[in-house]
């Protein structure tokens, strides 16, 4: 497999695109992308009744309630973020957050379906109007995420939109790898492979066939091969192999690192 097709590096792995250099993203493009997955996922979680938010998703031990607790309470911290980034305010210690994030989500899993619906439509409503309205020189500074990483704000909404996209996966109401949008399918397959390059992860390239797309990954491993987002969905524990194409058998694939790992390349860490 050859290298990199039809992109650059830096475009491969979410970082600087032609057009908008001080942010890396176009931050109109991006909020409007936010937007539509937005009314995608809450459209999924109305149509919930208490008996299904109650019932298993996708996520080991975790209900529906669960992930749309999950959801409510990280849009609540992006749009924290955003404020602190319009301050320039670094924000609560983590430990703190962390913990406060798992006790939200706890409580807000037992609740009824129309009131979890409602708060996570609330929430996430609050995130798009934060993003609407945050200044364009707010979102070149730094802020750091609950596992200590940093990054600018523009990359929040990366975060973002990834959260919806990959938890109403996780909900297993009928959302699939192959109704993720294309843009993001793009975007998030380089990250991901971009990280998993930097932890010298066992594959040799990747190839996303109906993108016309190759990463050139390690020296040993396996070659693979498919559709885009049957490889983001691979390579982050929400989908099997299958339907993807290697030059080892299939018991010769490595194993996918928990999901998601920092952006490469990489702001730090605080300290």
């Amino acid at each position: 497999m050859t290298g990199v097709t039809g992109v650059t590096g830096a475009d491969a792995q979410g970082g600087q695109m032609a057009g908008s250099p001080a942010t890396g993203i176009v931050i109109s493009d991006a909020v409007d992308d936010i937007i539509q997955s937005i009314a995608r996922f809450t459209r999924a979680a109305a149509a919930l009744t208490d008996t299904d938010v109650q019932a298993p998703s996708r996520l080991p031990r975790w209900t529906r309630g669960h992930v749309l607790a999950h959801v409510t309470s990280s849009a609540d911290a992006y749009s924290r973020l955003l404020c602190q980034a319009r301050t320039d305010h670094r924000g609560s210690h983590r430990a703190a957050d962390v913990a406060a994030l798992a006790r939200a989500v706890e409580e807000g899993a037992v609740l009824p379906a129309a009131e979890l619906a409602g708060q996570v439509r609330s929430s996430l409503d609050g995130f798009a109007q934060a993003a609407r309205t945050m200044p364009t020189d707010a979102w070149k500074v730094m802020v750091t995420a609950m596992a200590g990483w940093r990054h600018p704000a523009w990359y929040t909404l990366r975060r973002c939109l990834r959260e919806l996209e990959t938890h109403h996966l996780d909900l297993d109401v009928g959302y699939r790898t192959s109704d993720w949008p294309t843009g993001y399918v793009a975007w998030a397959l380089g990250d991901t492979l971009a990280a998993l390059k930097a932890r010298s992860f066992p594959l040799a390239s990747a190839e996303a066939t109906d993108l016309g797309l190759t990463w050139d990954m390690s020296a040993d491993g396996p070659a693979l091969a498919g559709p885009g987002h049957a490889l983001l969905g691979w390579l982050t524990g929400r989908a099997p192999a299958d339907g993807l194409v290697s030059d080892r058998p299939p018991t010769a694939l490595p194993m996918p690192p928990a999901w998601p790992q920092p952006p490469v390349p990489g702001w730090g860490r605080d300290s």
